[in-house]
């Protein structure tokens, strides 16, 4: 992580939890983050989101998740305030860096979520790492969470439980170990893998460069040309 810590201040490592794959009528329903800093891990957050009036969870969802519209209504908050508490985790730091496991996903409804909340503004500053484009350029196929988990043998510390903040910190623990293994997180700072088939998934972020990123690895994809 030295490198990073060269360039970064604080990284907050994020997971969402949504109704569904489509951000453009899809919701967030947990969002979780840990905070790293030079000096070791920081704060952490998990919160419910309360869902408009008259939705309802898919029940493919509740079933992924364990998350029930009970526990969203009973234990949830307003998406604003989830907004402004995200926000607050990188606030006063001078170089943020957001990262994910698929960032592409997760980044996409974080926008939505802030844009809604009148906060958009608050993800200029950040720049951003997709954990997996670094793990598809390290291992073949399949490349989930859990897949990575099981690479580098950290079952015993952490899962891919597809709860937010538990997915957040699994890809947290996930980076150092991808640190360790090499290190070269920096050149994949704002470069997102994109699927050879389908290309780039939901909105495109202004300042994220995407990269087609073939099935074979060798060469890495930070140097690689075109898209």
């Amino acid at each position: 992580m030295d490198t990073l810590w060269d360039q970064f201040d604080r990284v907050v490592v994020f997971d969402t939890e949504t109704t569904g794959i489509d951000p453009r009528s899809c919701r967030i329903i947990e969002i979780g983050a840990v905070v790293l800093t030079p000096g070791g891990e920081g704060p952490s957050l998990d919160r419910f989101l309360h869902l408009p009036p008259g939705m309802a969870l898919p029940e493919e969802i509740v079933g992924l998740t364990g998350i029930t519209d009970a526990m969203l209504l009973e234990q949830g908050v307003a998406p604003r305030q989830a907004a402004e508490e995200f926000c607050r985790l990188w606030a006063g730091a001078e170089r943020p860096l957001l990262a994910a496991y698929n960032a592409q996903f997760d980044l996409n409804f974080l926008y939505g979520l802030l844009r809604d909340a009148g906060l958009a503004g608050a993800l200029r500053p950040p720049r951003f790492l997709d954990l997996l484009t670094v793990y598809r350029d390290r291992r073949d196929y399949p490349h989930r969470l859990c897949n990575a988990i099981a690479a580098y043998g950290l079952e015993e510390r952490v899962e891919n439980s597809h709860r937010a903040v538990d997915d957040a910190r699994a890809a947290a623990v996930v980076m150092e170990a991808m640190a360790k293994e090499r290190e070269d997180l920096l050149h994949y700072v704002d470069l997102f893998g994109v699927h050879p088939k389908y290309g780039v998934s939901g909105r495109r972020i202004s300042s994220v460069t995407y990269r087609v990123q073939p099935y074979q690895r060798g060469i890495p994809l930070y140097q690689r040309t075109g898209e």
